[in-house]
């Protein structure tokens, strides 16, 4: 299991530890932010009362733009293209923190409960979990 969180992480960037810093930020601005490992961009937007993200492109996917979702578990996805696939979603609100959505690994094809913390106005705090504690985190920047 492990190693299965360590690919969804992977996937969006390299790790990185960190917590808000007091008196960060409560909300997640819309934009597109960069995860850490192969320069992914994330798209971030409203999704009714919540947020989403959509992945936008990266390093691997500017080599090879029709990369196809191929370890999705479900075989009837595997065909599409990861442009455009919506990364995170499903948040609540929560004073400091958007929580209760799920962040999806197209490494492994599989979805992780996560939760996204601003940390301030360019810098956004992702973790994701197996389950509790079995998480991990990364910092995602803003793109200006």
């Amino acid at each position: 299991m492990r190693r299965r969180l360590r690919g969804v992480m992977l996937v969006l960037g390299g790790l990185a530890a960190g917590a808000a810093a007091p008196g960060a930020a409560t909300d997640v601005a819309p934009g597109r932010w960069k995860t850490p490992l192969h320069d992914g961009i994330v798209v971030i937007a409203p999704c009714g009362g919540s947020i989403c993200g959509t992945l936008l492109t990266s390093t691997r996917l500017a080599a090879d733009p029709d990369m196809r979702d191929t370890h999705n578990a479900d075989p009837a996805l595997r065909q599409r293209r990861l442009i455009g696939i919506v990364l995170l979603q499903g948040f609540t609100r929560e004073a400091d923190a958007w929580v209760g959505g799920t962040i999806y690994n197209p490494d492994d094809g599989r979805t992780y409960h996560a939760r996204v913390t601003p940390v301030d106005a360019d810098h956004l705090r992702v973790r994701g979990c197996v389950f509790v504690p079995l998480c991990q985190s990364q910092v995602w920047t803003r793109v200006k």
